[in-house]
């Protein structure tokens, strides 16, 4: 059994490592949220194993461990986006492309708790379904639009703040294919109109949810299993005002390539966001968007840190990035290339894949494979280190 060495920049995994025995003794994880903690906690240690690199030139050897490659490790999330994008980048329209931000009420919190696996993928259809809507109607844009949905569940303060960003080209293919149609307007649809139909689309596929038995209710909601509790709760949604905008339009496919970086890999907090860890309380910078997106440090205990973390953990195989319209899987490839010859927009060149070394390289101008004393050598691998058992302990004492 082996300990995880720590080091001196604070990091979500060493709060793990330090305080989440503590956490399991307080909270029962569900499933997902244990093997995302065991994950983060093992990231980069002997626990995943890892290898020993030898200089081919001054013969230094250099350790290095595996990461965990969850999707909820703030370290692990680099190279899987730039694969991601990589992927996508000859998929994007020389066209404009629209961000439009649908939100959740906060009153569905705690039914989303007990339902997440279900009503995220609610809140993804009906935000889909809206904005198709929207694109096939002829006051709008009268044809097939492209849509790519990204869900995120917090806010900057790690609470429950429920969203899903959308990136959606401003045109699309007539229903002939015979022209690209392009938006009519500055800003591609009107806020409060998307508002207005996304709310009856998400209450309609709820209240079916509802009808047919697929939500589980307990703790707060548990009231809510009564048919006409239900019912009242979902006129007070109908009667609330739900928050859709839209940010300023992307001008071409670098600005998208830029957004779909920002957003498709993210997790709810990043490691450089980390400030502090004292007497058993963590502060982290956060911006208050009810301030006029002021910088601020807000200090939790430790264990309550973690506690927010974990409710961003998704349900295990949750697809929280999805594609419609244009980019939906079936007929994707001809449908693009059809908006390419109408938009004059030479097809993609085959790029060979990259390995992760190469890409570093690339991304960051760092060689990870050249050697770290004389910087003249090339590093091999020269033992395979298979992965250790590891169980966290509690530690004491400081950081």
């Amino acid at each position: 059994m082996c300990t995880a060495p720590e080091t001196g920049r604070l990091e979500v995994a060493t709060l793990f490592r330090r305080y989440g025995e503590a956490y399991r003794e307080r909270h029962q994880p569900s499933g997902g949220q244990a093997r995302a903690m065991r994950a983060i906690e093992a990231c980069r240690t002997e626990a995943m194993g890892g290898h020993v690199q030898a200089c081919d030139r001054c013969g230094a050897l250099t350790l290095r461990y595996h990461s965990c490659r969850d999707r909820h490790c703030p370290k692990c999330q680099t190279l899987a986006k730039e694969r991601w994008v990589e992927a996508r980048r000859g998929e994007l329209l020389a066209a404009r492309h629209d961000h439009v931000v649908f939100t959740l009420p906060h009153a569905l919190n705690p039914l989303i708790q007990g339902n997440p696996r279900r009503l995220y993928g609610l809140l993804l259809a009906a935000a889909a379904d809206t904005l198709l809507a929207f694109g096939r109607d002829p006051h709008w844009i009268g044809g097939e639009i492209g849509v790519t949905l990204v869900l995120h569940t917090w806010g900057q303060n790690l609470g429950q703040h429920v969203h899903v960003h959308g990136l959606v080209t401003a045109g699309g293919l007539a229903p002939d294919g015979s022209r690209w149609l392009p938006a009519k307007k500055r800003f591609l649809f009107p806020v409060r109109a998307l508002a207005r139909v996304f709310r009856g689309k998400y209450l309609e596929l709820l209240a079916r949810a509802h009808r047919r038995g697929e939500l589980v209710f307990g703790g707060s909601t548990a009231g809510l299993a009564d048919r006409r509790a239900f019912t009242r709760f979902v006129a007070a949604l109908r009667r609330a005002a739900w928050v859709v905008y839209a940010k300023p339009p992307l001008a071409g496919p670098e600005q998208v390539v830029a957004y779909l970086g920002r957003y498709t890999h993210r997790v709810a907090i990043a490691n450089d966001r980390l400030v502090a860890l004292e007497d058993d309380h963590v502060s982290f910078r956060w911006r208050d968007y009810r301030d006029g997106a002021r910088r601020k440090v807000m200090r939790l205990e430790a264990v309550e840190f973690i506690r927010r973390f974990l409710l961003h953990v998704l349900p295990h195989g949750f697809v929280r990035i999805r594609h419609y319209g244009l980019f939906a899987n079936r007929q994707r490839r001809a449908r693009l290339a059809r908006c390419r010859e109408l938009l004059a927009q030479p097809e993609p060149e085959a790029r060979p894949e990259e390995g992760a070394a190469a890409m570093m390289r690339r991304l960051t101008g760092r060689d990870i494979l050249a050697c770290p004393r004389c910087g003249e050598g090339r590093l091999r691998v020269v033992i395979v280190l298979s992965p250790r058992r590891w169980a966290p302990q509690r530690a004491t004492g400081p950081p």
